[in-house]
């Protein structure tokens, strides 16, 4: 089950209608073309063609499966008393003083540009059910890391 907000099933609903609406009907028209021009065993472009639409109905595949298994959390019901999904956290680093906020989001809706984290990383996993004050010890790649939780917002 992927938990996720309402603006992130929103837009996974447009990038597969997208895929299926106009991606796909430009694959079918690209095969189609390769196809005109003679001999598949010696066409590139027909296997290339061939290729993109294997990619892209997997893709299609794997967008179906999460929306399938969404469940989409209502955020009048969230709550700031302790870190959940969907909760902007504002922390700072203990040894450094350098202070970051990430939103935790759902692994579909992750984009570190953004500063929204998936529930499934390190840092987010370490920081679920803490609560404003605690100094939390998290194992990243290049070692432990100490971040004491500022602010927990929605």
């Amino acid at each position: 089950m992927a938990y996720m907000s309402e603006e992130g099933y929103k837009k996974l609903m447009e990038e597969l209608r997208v895929l299926e609406t106009v991606n796909r009907p430009e694959i079918s028209k690209q095969i189609a073309e390769a196809r005109d021009k003679g001999d598949l065993s010696e066409n590139a472009e027909y296997d290339a063609a061939k290729e993109a639409q294997g990619m892209l109905e997997m893709k299609i595949s794997q967008l179906k499966e999460i929306i399938a298994n969404a469940k989409i959390i209502d955020e009048s019901k969230l709550g700031t008393d302790s870190v959940q999904i969907l909760n902007k956290v504002e922390l700072k680093n203990v040894l450094n003083g350098m202070k970051m906020t990430y939103t935790i989001v759902s692994e579909s809706e992750a984009n570190l540009r953004e500063g929204k984290i998936s529930v499934s990383t390190p840092i987010a996993r370490g920081l679920l059910g803490k609560k404003v004050g605690d100094v939390v010890e998290i194992q990243v790649p290049q070692g432990k890391v100490n971040l004491e939780i500022l602010n927990i917002s929605i």
